[in-house]
């Protein structure tokens, strides 16, 4: 575990792998969405992907968005949300994750930032958060906010037999498009989109 911890840690001070990375969970076509534009008034978001021991491995949290959400509806996600005024990303990331999930903030080590991702469907640019715990939290949901905890071994996100796909159908403009969704496949959910590309790098920053 504190190997893990110092690889993280160093390699979250270094140059990340970014959108290369992130793209490799990505849908395509990518129908409408740029990459490698942050448009003007984009809402800042923050969320954390929180790193903990569990049954001799090491563990991510996630969470089923719950159905009085507005956006991504029984979606997996990482703990987060806006980002309040006068807080920083990672204030707001353990804040979030303290509502959701009940992880106190004071027990997190804030570890370093993932790369930035904007997300067209809510208007978010989310920033990733990566923080530690030495103890596996006790986990408390918000019932009306989380639907379930998922606790996601690294070793499974880092194995290629988890990533799988699927074909859906999208409307852009009137046109029907088919694409091909990449999604980790854990605990019998399917983690895709923008949490799966913040994996994704995570992964990547581990040499997965």
């Amino acid at each position: 575990m504190d190997t893990t911890v110092r690889r993280l840690r160093d390699a979250l001070a270094g140059p990340l792998p970014g959108l290369a990375a992130q793209l490799r969970m990505a849908p395509e076509p990518r129908i409408g969405w740029d990459p490698l534009t942050f448009p003007e008034g984009a809402r800042d978001g923050a969320a954390l992907v929180l790193v903990y021991p569990h049954e001799d491995t090491i563990h991510v949290a996630l969470t089923v968005r719950g159905a009085q959400l507005r956006n991504h509806t029984g979606q997996v996600s990482l703990p987060g949300g806006r980002v309040d005024p006068g807080e920083t990303f990672e204030q707001a990331a353990l804040r979030e994750a303290q509502e959701e999930i009940g992880v106190d903030p004071a027990s997190v080590e804030v570890l370093g930032r993932l790369t930035p991702l904007h997300i067209p469907v809510s208007g978010f640019l989310l920033h990733p958060i990566v923080g530690f715990t030495g103890m596996r939290p006790a986990f408390q949901r918000a019932e009306w906010e989380v639907a379930r905890i998922i606790e996601a071994p690294v070793s499974a996100l880092s194995d290629p037999a988890t990533i799988k796909h699927e074909m859906r159908s999208r409307t852009f403009r009137g046109e029907a498009t088919e694409v091909n969704v990449p999604y980790f496949d854990i605990d019998g959910e399917k983690v895709w989109g923008a949490t799966a590309m913040v994996l994704a790098e995570f992964c990547a920053i581990l040499g997965a």
